[in-house]
C-alpha cells in the first residue's frame, strides 16, 4: 500500500499517526515491551490522548528478533500462521540497557541472540539490526506508523475486497463499505545493493526491487502478477529474512514507495514481523522454517516421471493403457500415473465417485495398471462442491460449506454450477471430507492433486469456528492440504505421504509437493516457471515442480525437448497439459530417446537427490536453490535467474532459446566438469556462450564434489539405493576430506557412509559406517589425470579414471605417481 504522494507529502485524505518517542518500556521474558507515543511528550499534558503504540521487541528463538506493533489490542484474531509446528524453538537472548545521552529520554535498550543485536533508541524511536560485521537494516525515525486511509485508496487490494465480493452471483448484497481503512504500517531500510528475494512464488522479475507485491493468493497463470503460493517472507543478499507473521493480505512496497526501503503494511491494528540472521542464506532458512515447518520426507518414488491425462483429453482405459505401454516401451517408465479432473462426470466437480461410462469398475481397473505398469495412482480433487453433485446435499444438510451470514451456502457458478467450498474449520465437515478420500483410497489410489483453494471468499462469509475471513484467506489451503496429507500419512504411515498441490501461504511447505500452476506452452512461460520456482524455495519450500511442456497450447517439439530436460533436472517431474497430450511420440520419436536419457539420469541420481530430501526435511535447506545459495560472496550470482544449483554439487542450466541461438549461463569459480561429458571442464568465473543441441542440457558439476550415483537402467526411482554404486570424484583438492551420507531409501535411514580424503598423489575412498556396495570408483581431474597412474587397476577412459571394486570391498586408495 501506497500511502504518500512523492517522499514528503501524503496523499490526499491520508491521515498518519508516527512512532516517535518511547515513553516506557519494560524488561518482560525474551524482550521489552515499549510504550511509542506518536506525538513529542514535552510536558504531561501531551500525554492526553493518542494514539500510543505499543511494541513488543523479542527474540522468540536464536538469530531471531521480533516486532509486534499493536494500535487497539485485543484478543489475537484468528486463525493464524502456526509457528514452531516440528521443532521447538531455541531461546537464547540477552538484554541490556543504556543512556545515548544526559536525559533520561534518550534511553537505549537492546536483544543479542546468536549473532544478531537489536538496538533501540528512545527519542526519536528508532530500532537497528546489527551483525557482527555490519549495519543489516534499521526502522528508523517515523519509519512506523498507523494509517487511516479512504477506502477509495484500496481499489486494488483484498481490503476493498475483490472479484469474490464483487461478483453479484456471489455477493448479491454486498455490506457497505467503510469510509477510511486502517493499516499498520513499518518500513525497514534497503542499503545501497540490497536485494530482495521471494515472498512465495513470484512469476515477475526475481530480484523484487521496485516491486509492488501483495501476499494474497490468487488464481491468475503464471504470466500476471497475482501468485499462487504467496508466502510474507523475504531473504536478502545481505544477511538476514524477514517474516511477517500476518495470515491475511500483507503489502510489500520493495523500494517501490521509498525508494531505499521496504515498506510492510496490514489492514487492521496489528502487524508483527520477525528480522532472521544467518552467516549464510542456508542458515536463515533452517531458521525460518524452524518458525513455520519443516517439508516432509516423501516416499522415493515420488521422485520419478509423473504422466498425466492432461485435463481435456480423453480418459478412456484403453488411451490409458496405450500410453502405459507406449512410455514403458520406450524406457520412459512412468512411476505416477495422474487421471485429471474428467475422472468424475463433467458439471459433477467433485463427486469424489470415477465416472461410470468411462470407469464401470474403477477398482479392477487401477489394479491391472498397478499390477502391469508398476505405477503409483494419484487423482484430481479441490474443495469445491458443485450444486450438481450428488454429494451436494449432504454438505448443506451437515453444514459442511462455508455459509453467508444469513446461514445459506456461499456459491458462485466460475468453476462449477453453483459450487460451494468446504468449511475446513468444521471438524464434521473435515471428517466427511476424508471420507470421502478414504474410499478412493480402499480402491487403489495413492496420492492426491489437490488443486484450487485460491479463490475463497473473504467477504460476507462465516466460518464455523468464528475464524476472520479476511486472514483465512491465504491460510485456507494451508489447512487443505494439510486434511488431506494427514489422511495419507495415516494411511500409508509416516515418510509416505504426498500430494501435488497448487496453492500454499507459510507452513505450507509441511505439506509437499508443489507445481507452479497454469503456465503457457512457450520459452517466456518456462522461464517463469524457473523464476517461481526459486522465489518459492527461497521462501521455505523444499521442492518445486512444473507442468512439463507447459499447460496451456500445444508446445513445438523443441520446446518440449528443452521442458523435458529441464522437469528431469527438476526435484519432481510431471507431464501434463491442457488440451493435448504430453507423452514423447507426440512431438516425434526422437523426443522418447531425449526422454529417457534424461530420467535415466535422474534415477542415477537417486542417492544424492535422496539424501538432499532427507537433509531438507531435517534442516529446510531447499533442492533447488538459487545461485546465490551457495555461492554469496560472487555478486554476478545474485542475479542470477535462468539457472540453478540442484544442491550443493549440480548446476543447471536449462535452455530457453532456439536451437539456433546461443544458450548463455554462469560457472562461479573453480574448475566445473561436465555431468554428461565429464572430458570437458571450464575454470571460472566464467559466462559461457554456446548452442546447445536439442538433446542436451548443461549440467555442470562442482569441483571437490562427491557424488554416489545407483545403477543405470534401473528405470524407477526406488531402489536400494546403497548397492552397485558409483562413487564419482570431482577435482577433489589436496587436503580434502568429506563424509557423504548413502540413503536406503526408505525413510530417512542412511545405509551408510562414504569417506572420501585426498593427500598429495594419494586418494582414499573407504566405507566408515554401514554398508555402501561400491561398485566402481571413478576420479575426474585434469590434476591427477596429467600424471600417470600407479595402480595398475585404473583405467583411463578418456574422461577420468575408473576403478571396478571387488565385491565386498569397502576400501580402495589410488595412488598418482
Amino acid at each position: 500500500m501506497k500511502f504518500n504522494d512523492g517522499f514528503w507529502l501524503l496523499k490526499s485524505g491520508v491521515k498518519a499517526s508516527y512512532g516517535l518517542q518511547v515513553v516506557q518500556a519494560t524488561e518482560e521474558g525474551d524482550g521489552y515491551n515499549l510504550q511509542v507515543s506518536t506525538r513529542p511528550i514535552r510536558h504531561r499534558g501531551d500525554t492526553l490522548g493518542g494514539p500510543v503504540l505499543s511494541i513488543r521487541v523479542h527474540s522468540p528463538t536464536e538469530g531471531v528478533i521480533g516486532v509486534r506493533i499493536d494500535h487497539f489490542r485485543h484478543a489475537d484474531p484468528q486463525p493464524s500462521i502456526s509457528l514452531f509446528p516440528d521443532a521447538p524453538p531455541i531461546p537464547s537472548v540477552s538484554l541490556s540497557r543504556g543512556s545515548s545521552g544526559s536525559e533520561p529520554s534518550q534511553s537505549t535498550y537492546s536483544l543479542f541472540t546468536a549473532g544478531l543485536t537489536a538496538e533501540i533508541t528512545s527519542n526519536p524511536y528508532t530500532i537497528t539490526f546489527k551483525s557482527p560485521k555490519r549495519t543489516l537494516t534499521f526502522a528508523g525515525a517515523k519509519y512506523q506508523a498507523i494509517y487511516d486511509i479512504p477506502h477509495k485508496w484500496t481499489l486494488n487490494t483484498a481490503a476493498n475486497s475483490s472479484c469474490l465480493a464483487q461478483d453479484p452471483s456471489s455477493n448479491p448484497t454486498p455490506e457497505r463499505t467503510p469510509e477510511y481503512v486502517r493499516y499498520v504500517h513499518s518500513e525497514l531500510n534497503l542499503s545501497p545493493g540490497e536485494l530482495i528475494y521471494g515472498l512465495g512464488e513470484q512469476f515477475g522479475a526475481f530480484v523484487k526491487n521496485g516491486q509492488s507485491i501483495s501476499v494474497w493468493n490468487r488464481d491468475g497463470g503464471t504470466s500476471s502478477d497475482q501468485a499462487y503460493k504467496c508466502v510474507p517472507f523475504y531473504m536478502t543478499n545481505r544477511g538476514y529474512g524477514v517474516f511477517i507473521n500476518h495470515p491475511g493480505e500483507v503489502e510489500v512496497e520493495v523500494g517501490s514507495e521509498k525508494v531505499s526501503r521496504v515498506g510492510l503494511s496490514v489492514a487492521g491494528e496489528n502487524l508483527e514481523y520477525f528480522v532472521i540472521y544467518g552467516q549464510t542464506p542456508l542458515e536463515i532458512l533452517e531458521r525460518y522454517t524452524r518458525m513455520t515447518g519443516r517439508p516432509a520426507l516423501l516416499p522415493s518414488w515420488t521422485f520419478g516421471l509423473w504422466l498425466s491425462t492432461s485435463f481435456l483429453t480423453s480418459y478412456d482405459s484403453k488411451t490409458v493403457s496405450g500410453f502405459l505401454q507406449g512410455m514403458q516401451n520406450r524406457n520412459c517408465n512412468v512411476r505416477v500415473f495422474h487421471l485429471d479432473c474428467f475422472w468424475m462426470k463433467q458439471y459433477e466437480w467433485c463427486s469424489f465417485t470415477f465416472d461410470p461410462d468411462n470407469f464401470p469398475d474403477p477398482q479392477k481397473y487401477l489394479s491391472e495398471i498397478k499390477e502391469k505398469y508398476g505405477v503409483k495412482v494419484c487423482v484430481w480433487i479441490n474443495p469445491y462442491i458443485s450444486q450438481l453433485s450428488p454429494i451436494f446435499d449432504e454438505g448443506v444438510k451437515g453444514g459442511y460449506f462455508i455459509k453467508r451470514k444469513d446461514g445459506t451456502p456461499w456459491q458462485w457458478d466460475l468453476w462449477q454450477p453453483g459450487l460451494a467450498i468446504v468449511d475446513f474449520t468444521n471438524p464434521a465437515a473435515e471428517r466427511w471430507y476424508i471420507e470421502k478420500l478414504a474410499r478412493l483410497i480402499d480402491l487403489g489410489v495413492d496420492t492426491f492433486k489437490t488443486d484450487f483453494a485460491e479463490r475463497i471468499p473473504h467477504t460476507g462469509v462465516v466460518y464455523h469456528d468464528g475464524s476472520d475471513p479476511m486472514r483465512m484467506h491465504n491460510l485456507y489451503a494451508v489447512k487443505y492440504n494439510s486434511v488431506v496429507f494427514n489422511l495419507l500419512k495415516e494411511a500409508f504411515g509416516e515418510g509416505n505421504a504426498v500430494l501435488f498441490a497448487r496453492a500454499a501461504h507459510a507452513g505450507g511447505q509441511r505439506f509437499p509437493v508443489h507445481w507452479g500452476g497454469d503456465c503457457e506452452s512457450t520459452f517466456e512461460a518456462m522461464a517463469e516457471t524457473l523464476r517461481g520456482g526459486l522465489s518459492l524455495t527461497l521462501s521455505g519450500f523444499a521442492f518445486s515442480s512444473h507442468d512439463i511442456g507447459g499447460f496451456e497450447g500445444h508446445p513445438p517439439p523443441e520446446i518440449y525437448h528443452r521442458w523435458v530436460a529441464f522437469g528431469l533436472f527438476s526435484s519432481h517431474s510431471r507431464l501434463h497439459g491442457s488440451g493435448s497430450y504430453r507423452v514423447p511420440w507426440q512431438y516425434g520419436e526422437e523426443a522418447a530417446t531425449y526422454m529417457a536419457k534424461f530420467l535415466d539420469a535422474k534415477h542415477r541420481l537417486m542417492p544424492y537427490l535422496y539424501q538432499l530430501a532427507i537433509n531438507a526435511n531435517q534442516t529446510g535447506h531447499p533442492l533447488q536453490r538459487a545461485m546465490f545459495l551457495e555461492f554469496l560472496p560472487d555478486r554476478t550470482t545474485h542475479s542470477l535467474d535462468r539457472q540453478y544449483m540442484l544442491g550443493p554439487s549440480l548446476l543447471v542450466a536449462p535452455v530457453f532459446v532456439p536451437a539456433s541461438e546461443e544458450s548463455e549461463y554462469y560457472l562461479p569459480a573453480g574448475r566445473w566438469t561436465s555431468f554428461f561429458h565429464p572430458e570437458r571442464t571450464v575454470v571460472g568465473p566464467a559466462w559461457l556462450s554456446e548452442v546447445v543441441p536439442v538433446d542436451e542440457i548443461p549440467v555442470w558439476v562442482r569441483p571437490d564434489s562427491v557424488l554416489v550415483l545407483g545403477p543405470a537402467d534401473t528405470r524407477r526411482p526406488d531402489y536400494e539405493l546403497s548397492k552397485s554404486v558409483d562413487v564419482q570424484l570431482y577435482e577433489i583438492a589436496d587436503g580434502h576430506v568429506s563424509f557423504t551420507d548413502v540413503p536406503s531409501g526408505e525413510g530417512n535411514g542412511i545405509a551408510g557412509t562414504v569417506e572420501v580424503k585426498r593427500t598429495g598423489g594419494d586418494v582414499y575412498i573407504s566405507v566408515v559406517k554401514g554398508v555402501v556396495e561400491m561398485v566402481t570408483v571413478t576420479v575426474f581431474s585434469t590434476e591427477l589425470g596429467q600424471k600417470s597412474a600407479g595402480d595398475a587397476k585404473l583405467v583411463h577412459d578418456g574422461a577420468g579414471f575408473r576403478v571396478t571394486v571387488r565385491p565386498g570391498q569397502t576400501e580402495v586408495v589410488l595412488t598418482f605417481t
